[in-house]
C-alpha cells in the first residue's frame, strides 16, 4: 500500500485495532470454554464425592452424563477446527 493509500485509510486504524483486539479476546474465550481439562478434573471430583458418600448416584449420573455430553461437544469441535 503506498502512502496515499495508507492517508485514506488512516481514520480505520482504530477501527482495525477494536476489531484486532476482539478476535484475541474471542480467540482465548474459545479456547478456554474448549479445553478439557476442566471437564475432566470435574468428573474425577465427582467420582470422589460420590465414593465418599456426599451426593447419590441418581445426582452422579445426572452431572455425569452433562459432563460427558460437554466432552463430545469439544471433541466435536476440536475436529472440526482448522
Amino acid at each position: 500500500m503506498g502512502l496515499l493509500g495508507t492517508l485514506f485509510t488512516l481514520p480505520l486504524a482504530p477501527v482495525r485495532g477494536v476489531t484486532w483486539v476482539a478476535q484475541r479476546v474471542l480467540d482465548e474465550a474459545e479456547e478456554e470454554y474448549y479445553d478439557p481439562a476442566p471437564v475432566w478434573r470435574e468428573l474425577s471430583e465427582l467420582e470422589d464425592r460420590l465414593v465418599r458418600g456426599e451426593i447419590d448416584e441418581e445426582t452422579f449420573g445426572h452431572r455425569e452424563d452433562e459432563l460427558l455430553d460437554r466432552l463430545e461437544e469439544i471433541t466435536a469441535h476440536r475436529t472440526r477446527a482448522p
